[in-house]
This record gives structure tokens, sequence and C-alpha cells, in this order.
């Protein structure tokens, strides 16, 4: 008798959520969710995601396309989703976290011109998934977690995401713990009045298509879901009715697990991995959503940056300005400006520039080129001369001292060498390592490097150590050329390198609150532990 095909695998425990209907129904929410109640349930976790496009990262897409590019402790330039990951399980997640068909093929093509495959004809299957296959299982042993969950970006049905699908039908073939949830959404037809179970029966088709029958199915809607039409699906999906969940949209994105848990949600997950079912800890977390909901002061928060028409561009810098808000019973309100514009016209009667009276602080975060800068170097001004609360990060920062240097220290064609590699002045230039030639992706300085704080300074006071650790995304740094003049006109260099030769954080000790760092202060920011700088802004605006 034939032995069989099958090679087993070893026996980690592995969630993989899909979606379907349409994109941008929450998966990494749902992936987080889950996650967060496995950990308060006593059992480690991590997270990937698997994204289907053509990119290597996202490291050079577009904010307006992607969103923002999150950055982990070890340099990976990745999609925003691990930024939900990480808020919701706060775990440091790695390179292991993030993988792109774009990368999986570059590998793949180049261990083939190598001569790794000895001439072989390189397929999808079983080359592609293959290496896809890789990246999971590696992911589960690098971490070390008891269940680790994959999240697959798309839509069941997308041509560049079938690879994924045929993965998990080969894990859920060779391994025992395989978990396969499906997020759908249910239309609401406000003509007829109700919500409609037909796309989610057509996804879940999809799927058993691809010979994976879903173990979970978690369904969206904006309306109410009544248990008939929880029923219903159950009986046409063929997933039992205690594993089908309703997700009605919430108020905020971390009340979603404790919805989800009121219908025993992390039980049947651990039932179906195999767990000891045990009750997750969620008072911590439920006080941070009462939290949310209790706060007692709205604030205006200016965001001033050019990706004003996409919130996720600046995804993580609102949620890390909420959390501070949190902590201080601050409601944010979030006042886009948008900085080319008010650069375009630096005129009082302009729109975006009468939004700063509304603001009880500006933050300036971070971004890449020329576009809209003269607009941001107005903000900048604005905070320092009115003494109104500001917040500067990476590009942001550097804003604060090329505006100092122009109005404060007499140096009026001081500039970044990003935005004039011609110029004179250049309170900002390249890194070390870096050139005009370099290639764009991935060489930037990225990743967690160590910062040592001046005592008796602001930034001392939010973080109340000498010695931190922060993510970093940039090419540009401060120049200490000038590093004298601008001290000694009131600029105050706080936190450096631990060699004293990188200017990491910037202030101007005269004043309610105006900080800036080079690194990004946000990428470390939990709702239920706010970053120490967004925390200190948050309690400076009034």
């Amino acid at each position: 008798m034939p032995k069989s095909s099958l090679k087993k695998t070893v026996n980690h425990r592995i969630i993989f959520v899909t979606g379907g209907v349409c994109s941008s129904l929450g998966k990494g929410i749902v992936s987080a969710s889950t996650g967060m109640l496995l950990k308060n349930a006593g059992y480690s976790v991590s997270i990937q995601k698997l994204d289907p496009y053509l990119n290597v990262d996202p490291g050079t897409m577009s904010p307006f396309q992607h969103g923002e590019v999150f950055v982990t402790e070890d340099g990976a330039e990745t999609d925003l989703d691990l930024g939900h990951y990480e808020r919701f399980i706060d775990e440091n997640l790695s390179k292991y976290s993030t993988v792109t068909t774009g990368r999986i093929y570059s590998e793949v093509i180049e261990k083939e011109r190598n001569g790794g495959y000895a001439g072989g004809t390189i397929q999808v299957v079983p080359h592609i998934t293959g290496r896809i296959k890789e990246k999971v299982l590696k992911a589960a042993k690098h971490s070390g977690a008891d269940v680790l969950i994959v999240e697959i970006g798309g839509t069941v049905g997308d041509i560049e995401g079938e690879p994924f699908l045929e993965v998990i039908r080969q894990l859920k073939a060779e391994m025992k713990h395989v978990v396969s949830i499906h997020l759908t959404l249910l239309p609401y037809l406000r003509a007829s009045g109700e919500l409609k179970t037909k796309p989610t029966q057509l996804s879940v088709r999809q799927l058993r298509a691809a010979a994976i029958q879903p173990d979970i199915l978690v369904c969206r809607a904006d309306e109410h879901i009544s248990e008939a039409i929880l029923e219903k699906i159950a009986r046409f999906c063929g997933v039992e009715e205690a594993a089908v969940f309703p997700a009605e949209t919430a108020n905020s994105i971390y009340k979603v697990p404790l919805l989800f848990e009121e219908r025993n949600y992390s039980e049947i997950v651990q039932q179906k991995l195999g767990f000891e079912v045990k009750s997750p800890k969620l008072t911590e977390w439920s006080k941070m959503v009462d939290s949310i909901f209790s706060a007692t002061k709205e604030v205006n928060i200016g965001l001033c940056g050019k990706y004003t028409d996409l919130d996720d561009a600046y995804l993580s810098v609102i949620e890390a300005l909420k959390a501070g808000g949190y902590a201080e019973s601050k409601k944010v309100k979030i006042i886009w400006i948008d900085s080319e514009k008010l650069g375009k016209d630096q005129t009082q009667e302009n729109e975006e520039w009468t939004k700063f009276k509304e603001c009880a602080g500006i933050c300036v975060p971070g971004g890449f080129g020329h576009r809209g800068t003269e607009g941001k170097i107005m903000a900048a001004k604005y905070c320092r001369e009115n003494k109104i609360p500001y917040l500067g990060i990476c590009l942001g920062s550097q804003i604060m001292a090329i505006e100092f240097a122009q109005n404060v220290c007499g140096l009026p064609d001081a500039t970044s060498q990003e935005f004039d590699e011609l110029a004179q002045t250049k309170i900002v230039h390249y890194l070390p390592d870096q050139n005009a030639d370099i290639q764009r992706g991935g060489t930037l300085r990225l990743g967690a490097y160590p910062c040592v704080i001046e005592k008796n300074t602001k930034a001392f006071d939010c973080y109340n150590t000498e010695h931190i650790d922060e993510r970093h995304r940039h090419r540009y740094e401060f120049n200490n050329e000038y590093r004298e003049i601008l001290e000694k006109n009131g600029m105050k260099i706080s936190g450096t390198s631990p060699d004293g030769e990188l200017m990491e954080i910037i202030e101007i000790t005269d004043h309610p609150f105006y900080v800036g760092s080079q690194f990004h202060p946000e990428f470390k920011s939990r709702p239920n532990k706010p970053q120490a700088l967004f925390h200190g802004f948050l309690k400076a605006c009034k």
C-alpha cells in the first residue's frame, strides 16, 4: 500500500483569518481581537499578515493607496494592520510577521537564478505555495507562541490571493490544530429593510471551492443582526450556530473583543484549537474602554500634514493621540490641517490657517519630500510664538529646527538637504550611509535605536528615565554643524544617541510643550499604555 503523500508538519496551532464579499471589513481588527482574548486567557500569541500585492513591502507605497507604513522593533516596514495587532495584544512583532507576494516571488526567482532548483520547472504549486508555507511555519517557530494568527489580505476570490488559500488547505490537511475564521459582510437593503445573507453564502462557497470549510464565521453589518439570521447563515454555510458571530459596527474598535466575548467567542476559538478553555481576564481592558466613553473634556488637536484626505495615512499617530487623551480623561478630536494648502496661501484668511485657533495643540507627523513643508514651518512658528503645545515627529521635529534657525538664529536660508540638495545652510542632511543615488526600498534608518535623555528637560519629565529605545524611519538627520547655534539661541538637545552624535529629541524649555523627536514614538503606543511623549503632549493641551 503506498505511503500517504501528506507530509506531517510540526504541530503548531494556527488560526487563518480570511475576508469575503469586499475589502475593508476589519480582518485586522478580528485578528487583533482574537489575539487579545487568547492572550488574556493565558495563552501566548503572535500575529502574521500575508499580503497578496506584488510590492516587496509597503515601504515605497503611497500613503494615499495603502495608509501608513508601520515599523517593527527590528526595522521591518509593514502593513498598518501590524499596528492594530501590537496595540491589541501588546507584543512587539517582527519581520517574520509580514509577508507579501512580491517578496515570495522575488525570493523564489532569486533562488532559481542561482541554480537552487537544479533546473526544475518553477510553478505556483509547489514552489510559491511552499515558500509561503515556510514563512508561516517560520513565524510560528520564531515567536514560540502557543498560537499564531495569520491574516490573509484581500478578499476570497481575488486572483492574487489563490496561492494563500492553497496554503491554508494544505496546512489544514497536514496539521491537527488549524482553524479557519472567515469574515463576511451582511449588506443592508434599505428599500426592503433587511440584511441579506446571500453574499456570505456565496463567499463561503468560494472558500469551499478551494477545499476550505470555515470553522468560525464573523458577520459584519451596520445594522442589528438577529438570531434568526445567524441561524440561517449557520444552516446554509455548514457552520455550527455557536460558531457564527455577529460583528455589528462598534463605536470603538477597542470595544470589539468585549462584544465578541459576550457571545463566548474565546471559548469557541479555544475549543477549535484544542486548548483547555479558560476565561479571559478583561478587567483592565474594560476599564480602558470605559475611559474612552467617560472622558469629561473634548480637546481639539490639529494634525498638520499633506495626507489629510486619508485617516489611515496617520493611523498610529491618531491612535497614540487618542491614547494620550484617554489617560487624561480627554476625548481627542482631530482637526485636519492641510499643510500644502496652508503653504500656498499664507494669509490669515486661509481656511486652513483659521483652524489653528480651534486647536489646543498641534502635531506635525512624519513625511517625505518638499511638498507641504512651508505650511508645516508656519505651524511650528505659530506654536512657538503663541506658546501652543507642539509635538513634532521625525520630519515634524526637523521642521522645528529649520523654523527656529530661520526665525530665531538669523539663518533665513536654513533648510533640509531633502528639500534642496544645493542649499548652503543645511540644518538637516543625509545620514552618513545615505545619498541621493541609494535604492529607495528598505534602505532608511529603520527599527529601534537607543536614546539617552538629559535630566531636567520636558523629555525627561515625559519618560522619567534617562535610557529609552524608540523606532526610527528616516534618511536624514540634524546637522551637528548647527548644533551650537541652535542651543545658544534657546533650543535644547534633550535626547541623543548614546555616543552623543545623533540628535534624537529637541525642545524649547521656555514653552508649555514644544518637543520634537527624530524617532516615531507612535509605534509604541498602546490604548491602555499611552506613549510617553504623546501623554506629555496631551497633558499640556488645555
